[in-house]
């Protein structure tokens, strides 16, 4: 059947098993505009604020079920506007499909209104892109683009359609959805030197990350961990790959990690590392971080491999398959002594926890309190943050039991990632989503409660509202000689009346009790309810490894 390139798009996206798309039309997609109002029964579009918004809603809608999400931006500021949720899907490895709409290809090069050449822009922040100025291709481009987002590594992708190809018509023959490509199967051999190099160790330490989360591979993660009986734990990217009440499970490690989690890896004499980068946080002063132990490093891609840390055994290959061959190589173990050093590790931890939880007057909230209190009522939920203090609390504290459970800006760090990804984790799940922040990361796309409220999104934001930039400032308090600059806020904004002004609900909360009845109050209700919480300015994310430092410098209270 002959159809024009605008119903060409729409046509795959359906074939290759798309739902919903986020985007915001412009004069550069009408065509697309108007095929997804003529197949509004077939496919869903949901408009946002900004289109920034829009990427990061596609953005967590693959985190939260596994498939592509996909975005669509016209020409100009429309397409430049998704950079920052490509960058923040890029350094994540998530499946996202962008659309863009370009003048006509008569146009290209012209300086035309709103034209803007996307392709060289996003060339670093994507996997791979295209300009389509033949609409034969455009079909078959948009099916490679589905198959390059998920195989391997996955990633995000574009397409720039100029306007004429999406007029211009072409016979178009529906395929079936392209699969993945085979992934690359890990070497015997360096499995065998991984086994025999497991097998002469008497502490070792599973350290995983958001490629273990991507490449489903939390049940030989548990199997690995039990045949070895080995302590786990893991990246920021890593968190909700296994449920927090697994036994040997010790949570994130690295800069903001738990204290058990960052000492159990130090004082490991193996680490067994699992869709992992090794990035700056992760490791502190690379020099110090791995003198006590070995590296066995298994990733899909093979780019990461000694590219920050060194291992003594790199293997290349899909981390799925690379587990459950190296778990056939292995006998089962036992480490007592090694895990009686980890369980007293685990209690020092707690009397670092406990003592913070005093310190906090009983009139006051403090961050764990917060994180408890929603845990309590979000346990189904899907958890998305910004980036701060509020993050890492989140990370360090929420029990995160259910997989692609937690969503957030890891490698590119994105203020404003939370709101997109959450209603897009909506979408997604058809469930409730969570969304914990900060009142300095809310500001930056509190636009989308728009979006959140016309779509009757279920979504309950959080605020730990401190009016400052609170990593920041504990940055300058630490290391800055309180040199304050730029980041006490002190804005008049009221997030309550804010919320009421966009249609949502909301209330302020200054106690645990306060917290714990909104709480009753907001996961009663379907729609966006908004709980500012009050929390004091000079509370800080410990542990810490200072900037530059390590293990060593590890920082667990402030006088």
């Amino acid at each position: 059947m002959k159809l024009n390139g605008a119903r060409i798009i729409i046509e795959t996206l359906i074939e290759q098993g798309c739902d919903t798309v986020f985007g915001y039309p412009g004069g550069q997609v009408l065509n697309i505009f108007d095929e997804l109002y003529l197949n509004s029964g077939r496919i869903t579009h949901i408009i946002t604020a900004h289109e920034q918004g829009a990427s990061h809603a596609a953005d967590g809608y693959a985190r939260a079920s596994g498939r592509p999400g996909v975005v669509i931006a016209t020409s100009g500021p429309g397409s430049t506007n998704i950079v920052t949720g490509l960058a923040t899907a890029y350094l994540d490895s998530v499946p996202v499909v962008a659309i863009t709409g370009n003048v006509p290809c008569s146009l290209l090069g012209r300086d035309s209104f709103q034209e803007v050449n996307i392709v060289d822009i996003t060339r670093t922040v994507t996997k791979r892109n295209w300009i389509v100025k033949d609409i034969s291709q455009l079909a078959d481009t948009i099916r490679e683009a589905f198959r390059t987002a998920v195989s391997g590594r996955p990633g995000p992708v574009l397409i720039d359609v100029p306007k004429d190809v999406q007029a211009a018509e072409h016979e178009f023959v529906p395929m079936p959805a392209v699969t993945k490509l085979p992934p690359e199967k890990a070497d015997d051999s360096a499995l065998d030197r991984a086994a025999e190099m497991i097998g002469s160790s008497e502490r070792p330490y599973i350290y995983f990350g958001g490629g273990a989360v991507s490449g489903d591979a939390s049940d030989e993660l548990l199997a690995l961990s039990e045949k070895l009986d080995a302590p786990m734990g893991c990246s920021l990217m890593g968190l909700s790959a296994v449920s927090d009440d697994t036994p040997r499970f010790l949570g994130m490690q690295g800069m903001h990690g738990r204290f058990a989690s960052s000492k159990a890896e130090d004082e490991a004499d193996l680490v067994i590392a699992v869709g992992v980068r090794f990035s700056d946080r992760a490791t502190g002063n690379k020099e110090r971080f791995a003198k006590n132990f070995r590296i066995i490093h298994i990733d899909i891609d093979g780019k990461e491999l000694g590219k920050n840390i060194p291992a003594d055994i790199a293997i290349k290959g899909d981390i799925r398959d690379a587990l459950k061959r190296l778990a056939g190589k292995l006998l089962k173990s036992s480490h007592p002594e090694w895990l009686e050093r980890v369980n007293a590790l685990r209690a020092e931890e707690k009397r670092i926890t406990d003592a913070f939880m005093r310190d906090t007057p009983e009139n006051k909230l403090n961050p764990y309190v917060i994180i408890d209190t929603i845990s309590r009522y979000a346990s189904d939920c899907t958890i998305a943050t910004d980036v701060g203090q509020h993050q890492m609390w989140t990370a360090q504290r929420f029990p995160f039991t259910a997989r692609r459970q937690f969503l957030t800006a890891g490698g590119l760090g994105t203020m404003g990632y939370g709101m997109g990804a959450a209603i897009g984790a909506c979408k997604a799940t058809g469930k409730r989503s969570v969304l914990i922040t900060g009142d300095g990361s809310f500001g930056m796309n509190l636009n989308e409660l728009a979006a959140a409220v016309s779509h009757k999104v279920p979504l309950i934001i959080v605020i730990m509202n401190n009016g400052v930039l609170g990593m920041v400032r504990q940055w300058q308090t630490l290391f800055y000689n309180e040199h304050y600059s730029q980041t006490t806020l002190d804005r008049a904004t009221d997030f309550v009346k804010l919320a009421e002004a966009f249609g949502a609900a909301g209330t302020r909360v200054f106690t645990e009790r306060q917290l714990d009845e909104a709480c009753k109050k907001a996961f009663a209700q379907n729609g966006t309810f908004i709980i500012d919480c009050a929390v004091d300015n000079d509370e800080f994310v410990l542990p810490m490894l200072p900037p530059g430092g390590s293990i060593d410098d590890m920082i667990t209270k402030v006088n």
